[in-house]
């Protein structure tokens, strides 16, 4: 993706932006749909390369031919690696209309007269700007959080739930299972499940990450944290 000289927006709360999200997503993905001149194709095996390395998007020109090109949406679905409730974190649609001939193949580039970025979470839907996306960069953990969590759960599951111990205020009902959702840079999200229903919860790193290799200590951080509260948070046996 080209990039401007924009400043990126501020996350609030120690949150990635909603285009922060996006390129997230993107950097992340293993496959897309693709969507142009009605015909649906499911393009696969990305396997983390970022689909913006080889599309290039391009802001519209006002009063151009672009009613006369093909149309174009890239859709793309962010799932959980590990076994929540409800895997589907968020969903990316970005649509436009294409510049040159879109090949899912070889190194060609594709360029793209981009439309509208849209960003469909539990929090509800919004949009992002081509100027956002340009000055976003893809979280540091994005490429490697899969990995990162399924490891903590399959081999130090006992220290998923010691995090429950940071979690406050803790929901009224009884926690019948907890499982790591999400990591970025900024820290961890657990999903709380309940009998009815679940609640997810953010437990912050002591500072935002700049790279995946400072991941292990800013972890730690948390587990000590949880081992110094003097009660107990823990799991209905």
């Amino acid at each position: 993706m080209r990039m401007s000289g924009a400043a990126p927006a501020t996350p609030a709360a120690g949150r990635p932006t909603d285009a922060e999200r996006v390129r997230s997503v993107l950097a992340a993905a293993h496959s897309m749909t693709v969507v142009t001149d009605g015909l649906r194709s499911e393009v696969r095996h990305l396997d983390g390369a970022d689909p913006m390395g080889r599309l290039h998007l391009h802001p519209g020109e006002p009063g151009g031919d672009g009613e006369h090109r093909p149309s174009i949406r890239l859709e793309f679905t962010d799932i959980a690696p590990t076994p929540v409730r409800d895997r589907v974190r968020a969903r990316v649609t970005i649509t436009g209309r294409l510049l040159t001939p879109y090949t899912d193949e070889g190194a060609d580039s594709t360029c793209m007269e981009f439309g509208r970025a849209v960003l469909e979470t539990a929090e509800g839907r919004t949009y992002v700007g081509l100027e956002e996306l340009d000055a976003a960069c893809p979280d540091p953990l994005a490429p490697f959080e899969s990995g990162m969590l399924t490891h903590l759960l399959d081999d130090h599951a006992e220290l998923v739930t010691l995090l429950l111990r940071l979690v406050r205020p803790l929901p009224a009902a009884a926690i019948v299972r907890v499982l790591p959702l999400a990591m970025d840079r900024y820290g961890i999200t657990l999903r709380l499940e309940l009998r009815r229903g679940h609640q997810d919860v953010r437990l912050p790193f002591p500072s935002p990450l700049d790279d995946v290799e400072q991941s292990g200590v800013q972890i730690q951080a948390l587990f000590s944290a949880a081992r110094r509260r003097s009660h107990r948070n823990s799991l209905p046996a």
